[in-house]
């Protein structure tokens, strides 16, 4: 399937979360990616640089309330390293010679325009219309956490003890991270470029050159004309789901799956996508029929192509912009 049927086989289905033309007026069109992000091998998500990021947050059950500290994935270290991935991308497919630095991105190239840039040499900027919110793991920091050591470097063939340097906290492999990517007012080239850059992307948090590896599992795909759940309510309610038994919920229960070494993957994956599911039934959201079609036709010619047509669109909207702006519009 190409580039054009791609389109007009699920485009036209999802015109209410989408746009056909970028526009500087925001209105309410939203599309949904809901993923399980995986870890498949050690990572550091630090905002401290020693100290893994968690939160202090509670569950009710039916004899009382549970209180937890799960592992957060910054909104901010998921929003970095896929826009790397995306600016590797442009580069690659379409040679557009862009940069991560702060004041210097090009900013009438399709990632810039869609993921956000801050004012440069033309004093305007532009606003994300990619969301993220923070991820939180569905187990307990203590089950999840583990503290390596290493002893100070010395090249004598003996020597006597030495004070133990202590590296960041590491995030343990098979941590999941239930999360939705919310685009605004995108247009369908901007969703496979999302969808493009979830599937290839496979390096999150810091030191990625050596560890942080993660799996996208790409649970589905909505749209409409509001936001869905956030992050900590999908997590929590897995963990709700995974200590009912004969619908009930104790907090012995609750601590059980809260502090259980592993948790089944494929489990998670549907308890994840029943609970947005059911969640989003008096929201106007609708869910992609045939979604996982969509993604497994998500190729590196198929992102081309979108970006090909993403580059003019782009280029044209920007233009347009900055000359209203020049004029004091």
């Amino acid at each position: 399937m190409n580039y054009e049927e791609l389109k007009d086989k699920f485009g036209k289905s999802m015109a209410e979360g989408l746009v056909d033309e970028l526009t500087n007026e925001p209105s309410a069109h939203y599309v949904h990616i809901l993923l399980l992000r995986e870890l498949q091998s050690s990572a550091i998500f630090t905002t401290n640089g020693q100290d893994a990021d968690i939160a202090n947050v509670g569950i009710h059950a039916e004899d009382g309330f549970v209180e937890y500290s799960p592992v957060m994935m910054f909104k901010r270290k998921q929003t970095g390293s896929d826009r790397r991935k995306g600016k590797e991308l442009q580069r690659n497919l379409l040679g557009i010679d862009d940069t991560m630095s702060v004041n210097e991105m090009k900013q009438d190239s399709p990632e810039s325009i869609l993921y956000g840039s801050a004012a440069g040499e033309e004093a305007i900027s532009v606003t994300s219309r990619v969301m993220y919110d923070t991820a939180y793991s569905i187990r307990d920091s203590s089950v999840l956490v583990e503290e390596k050591f290493q002893n100070a470097p010395g090249d004598a063939f003996a020597k006597g003890a030495t004070t133990a340097i202590r590296e960041p906290d590491f995030i343990m492999p098979g941590t999941l991270f239930p999360c939705v990517v919310t685009l605004r007012d995108a247009t369908f080239e901007e969703l496979v470029f999302v969808l493009g850059v979830t599937k290839m992307n496979k390096r999150y948090g810091a030191a990625t050159s050596r560890i942080g590896r993660v799996e996208n599992h790409i649970l589905g795909i909505y749209y409409g004309i509001e936001e869905g759940p956030a992050n900590l309510y999908i997590s929590q309610e897995i963990a709700r789901r995974l200590a009912a038994v004969d619908g009930g919920i104790t907090t012995d229960r609750l601590r059980k799956v809260l502090y259980s070494p592993t948790l089944d993957v494929e489990v998670i994956k549907d308890l994840t996508k029943k609970v947005f599911d059911e969640n989003i039934k008096e929201m106007d959201i609708e869910h992609l029929d045939n979604a996982d079609k969509l993604v497994s036709a998500i190729s590196a010619d198929i992102v081309k192509e979108a970006l090909e047509i993403q580059k003019e669109k782009a280029s044209k909207f920007f233009s347009s912009v900055n000359s209203k702006g020049s004029k004091g519009g």
